[in-house]
């Protein structure tokens, strides 16, 4: 096992299969652990899986990210959003990959339908739970929900009010959303919606 080596390429073995399990960066191929990119080899003794950290990784989700995402597809037990980029950088995930939000998932205190807590082409805030193989998200918590919506009847930005509700900046149409603290602080891609004059 090369795990105490130094930088590695692509196509170059570190293992037998036999005795460690490929994780990220590698892959296997006829019994042997090979590095798919180029890059620094890590064993994790516990899980007894080897894995390399690319010399000049593409980003990816982890568990405990915060990233922003749109709504794409409302389900009776499941939110079907596309994963855009990291809160805390900006960078945009690339491949943009599905993620979900189980109903359990979606705030602190139940929930009876998620059509009361979201509408298709929301962009939320949320918490990656699990970033492999399938992204899982949560809404729950401070500051993750709803940053930014689009009126159901005119297509215009909502703007938040002082009671937590949302208002269209166009026609005064009012709407619900698990609305976050952040809300307005969507990535530089949306507009910022400012309340109509009274």
């Amino acid at each position: 096992m090369k795990t105490n080596k130094g930088l590695v390429l692509p196509g170059e073995q570190l293992g037998n299969a036999e005795e460690i399990a490929p994780g990220r960066g590698t892959y296997e191929y006829k019994g042997t652990i090979y590095a798919s990119v180029m890059g620094y080899p890590d064993l994790e003794s516990a899980s007894k899986t080897i894995s390399v950290r690319a010399l000049h990784e593409i980003p990816h989700v982890s568990e405990g990210d915060v990233v922003y995402a749109r709504v794409e597809e409302i389900k009776s037990m499941l939110l079907v959003t596309t994963v855009l980029c990291s809160a805390a950088n900006g960078r945009i995930v690339p491949g943009y990959p599905d993620g979900t939000v189980h109903i359990s998932k979606a705030k602190d205190s139940y929930v009876d339908r998620l059509e009361k807590e979201f509408a298709v082409g929301d962009m939320i805030k949320a918490r990656i739970l699990q970033g492999y193989p399938a992204v899982k998200l949560t809404t729950q918590g401070p500051g993750m929900g709803v940053v930014s919506a689009r009126c159901q009847e005119c297509h215009a930005m909502l703007a938040k009010l002082a009671d937590n509700k949302l208002v269209c900046t166009r026609c005064g149409r009012r709407e619900e959303r698990l609305v976050s603290s952040d809300y307005g602080k969507a990535p530089p891609t949306e507009e910022t919606p400012t309340p109509p004059a009274a």
